[in-house]
C-alpha cells in the first residue's frame, strides 16, 4: 500500500478517517497527471472536533517534562533516516520535485527536527528584581496552547515540519491544514511520521478541506492562539485581518521578489552559477528565488553572454531523471499564469533573451531583458522559470532599484570587497541577505522571515521560542505590602 491510498484522510484525535464534505480534492501527480489520491473534505463540524481534540490533550503534553517530549522528535527523525526512499519518492510525485530538489527538502526537515529536538529544553523562564522590598519577580515562558498550521505546496513536507515540530516542542498542540495540491506530503505524511513516533494522540491534527467548504473557520475558531501561515501575500493578508479582528498572533512567511545584484568586482563565473541556482531551483516555486538579477553595466555583457548560455543548458522534463534541472509546475493553471506573464513583458516592451516552450505543466526558463521600471515581471512574485535581467549604473542605483519592490524576504548580493557587500547588505529592505551565495537559504537557527509584503514574525531558532510561547508574569511578595488604603 503507497502513502498515498494509507494517508488519504482526515486526521482528527488520533484516528484516520474520511472527511464528511460533499466533495472530494483529487492529488494529482503534477508530470504525468496521474490521480494519486483523493480526499474527501473536511467541514466546519470537522474543524471543530481537530481544534477539541488538540485542546483536550495539550495540558497534559505541556506538563510533560521537556526531556521526555523531545524524545518523539529523537524518533521521528530516525524514521525519517530509515524511509528516505519512500519519502522522496512520494514528494517528487506529489509535487514533481527532481532529485535534487527532493534531496534537499529531507536533509531540512532533519535539520528541524534536530532543533526541535533542542527547542524543548530553551523556554527558559527569568527572575527579574522589584523597586518593592521583598518582591520576587518570575517570568514563565508558557506554551501558547493550540497553535493553527496552514502550509504551502512547493516544500510541502519541510514547511509543515518547520512549523509542527517546535510549537508541538514546546508543550502545545497542532491542527495542521495542508494546501490542496499536497494534502499526503503537506498533511498525512506529517500526522504518520509522529504517529509512529510515539506522539500522544490529539496533539497533532489534520484537516484536508478548502475555503470554498470552511470559509474562515480554521482562522477564527477560539481555541487557536497562533497561526502560523506559509502562502501568497493575497492570502496572508487575509488571514492577517481575520486573526487580528479575534485577537490571535499570527506568524506570516509570504511572497519574495528578491533580487540578486552582481557589482563590478564580482567573480562572474561564480555569480552566473549563483544566480541560475537561485532562479531555477524547483522550477523557481521558491519564495526565496531571485526573480530579478541586477548588474553592473560594466560587466553586464560579460554575464549575461554567459547566464544565457549556462540557462540554454538546463534540461526540462520528468523529475524522476536523475539528469532533469526543471521538472513541471504544480498545476496547469500556474504554468498558463507564468506564460501570461512573459507574454505581458514582453508586449510591455522587454526582450526574451530565452523564451521557454510551455507543454502542459511543463515551463522551460525564459530570460527577460529591457524591461520598463513598472513591467508586471519586475513588481510582483513570479512563481516560475522566469527571470528578469537588469543592468544598473553603481551601487546606489542597484540600492533603489533592489528596493523598488512592496516585498523584502531574501536577496544577494555578489563582490570581491566583503565590506562592500555588508554596506551594500545593510541598506536593503529585505529580512535576509548573503554576500557572495545565491538567494536561497534556510538554517534552523537563523531567523527566517521578510520585511514589507514578506510578512510577518520570524521563525527558526529562538524566534520559534517567541513565536509558540507566551510571558507569564508571577509575582511573590515575601512579607506584607503596605497599601495606600
Amino acid at each position: 500500500m503507497s502513502y498515498f491510498d494509507e494517508l488519504a484522510y482526515q486526521y482528527i484525535g488520533g484516528e484516520w478517517r474520511a472527511g464528511s464534505g460533499s466533495w472530494d480534492i483529487v492529488d494529482f501527480n503534477p508530470y504525468d497527471g496521474e490521480k494519486l489520491a483523493s480526499v474527501t473534505v473536511a467541514t466546519v463540524d470537522e474543524i471543530d472536533q481537530a481544534y477539541r481534540a488538540a485542546e483536550r490533550a495539550q495540558g497534559e503534553w505541556g506538563a510533560t517534562n521537556p526531556y521526555t517530549r523531545r524524545l518523539v522528535f529523537e524518533r521521528a527523525l530516525r524514521i525519517i533516516d530509515d524511509r528516505e526512499r519512500e519519502l522522496g519518492a512520494a514528494i517528487a510525485a506529489e509535487v514533481g520535485g527532481t532529485h535534487a530538489k527532493v534531496a534537499f527538502e529531507l536533509h531540512l526537515v532533519r535539520e528541524f527536527l534536530r532543533e526541535a529536538i533542542q527547542l524543548s529544553l530553551r523556554a527558559e523562564g527569568r527572575i527579574l528584581p522589584s523597586p518593592v522590598d521583598g518582591k520576587e519577580n518570575r517570568l514563565y515562558r508558557l506554551p501558547v496552547g493550540v497553535v493553527g498550521v496552514i502550509s504551502p505546496f512547493n516544500f510541502p513536507f519541510l514547511l509543515s515540519v518547520k512549523s509542527v515540530a517546535p510549537a508541538l516542542a514546546l508543550g502545545n498542540a497542532v491542527v495542521l491544514k495542508p494546501h490542496q495540491n499536497t494534502p499526503v506530503c503537506g498533511g498525512g505524511l506529517v500526522a504518520k511520521v509522529f504517529e509512529e513516533a510515539g506522539l500522544p494522540p490529539g496533539l497533532l491534527n489534520v484537516v484536508v478541506t478548502d475555503i470554498a467548504e470552511i470559509g474562515d473557520a480554521l482562522i477564527e475558531h477560539p481555541v487557536p492562539k497562533v497561526i502560523s501561515f506559509t502562502g501568497s501575500e493575497k492570502v496572508g493578508r487575509h488571514v492577517a485581518t481575520v486573526a487580528a479582528s479575534h485577537f490571535k498572533r499570527t506568524i506570516l512567511e509570504l511572497g519574495g521578489n528578491s533580487a540578486l545584484v552582481v557589482l563590478d568586482d564580482a567573480d562572474i563565473d561564480y555569480a552566473v552559477d549563483a544566480a541560475v541556482f537561485s532562479r531555477f531551483v524547483h522550477q523557481g516555486q521558491v519564495c526565496m528565488a531571485a526573480n530579478r538579477v541586477l548588474v553592473d553595466r560594466a560587466v553586464e555583457q560579460e554575464f549575461t553572454e554567459k547566464f544565457v548560455a549556462k540557462v540554454k543548458t538546463l534540461k526540462v522534463g520528468d523529475p524522476s531523471d536523475p539528469a532533469t534541472h526543471i521538472g513541471p509546475l504544480i498545476n496547469e493553471g500556474q504554468a498558463e499564469a507564468v506564460a501570461a506573464v512573459v507574454d505581458r513583458a514582453v508586449a510591455e516592451g522587454g526582450t526574451a533573451l530565452v523564451h521557454g516552450a510551455v507543454r502542459g505543466t511543463l515551463v522551460a526558463p525564459t530570460v527577460l531583458a529591457g524591461l520598463p521600471e513598472d513591467s508586471v515581471a519586475l513588481t510582483q512574485e513570479i512563481f516560475g522559470p522566469v527571470v528578469a535581467l537588469v543592468p544598473f549604473d553603481g551601487d546606489d542605483e542597484a540600492v533603489r532599484i533592489t528596493n523598488a519592490s512592496p516585498y523584502g524576504l531574501s536577496g544577494a548580493v555578489h563582490t570581491a570587497d566583503i565590506e562592500r557587500g555588508v554596506r551594500f547588505a545593510k541598506r536593503v529592505e529585505t529580512g535576509m541577505i548573503h554576500i557572495n551565495d545565491g538567494t536561497v537559504h534556510d538554517e534552523p537557527i537563523v531567523p527566517f522571515g521578510g520585511e514589507k509584503a514578506s510578512g510577518l514574525g520570524r521563525l527558526n531558532g529562538d524566534a520559534m521560542v517567541e513565536a509558540f510561547t507566551t510571558t507569564k508574569w508571577i509575582s511573590i511578595q515575601h512579607g506584607r505590602s503596605r497599601f495606600p488604603f
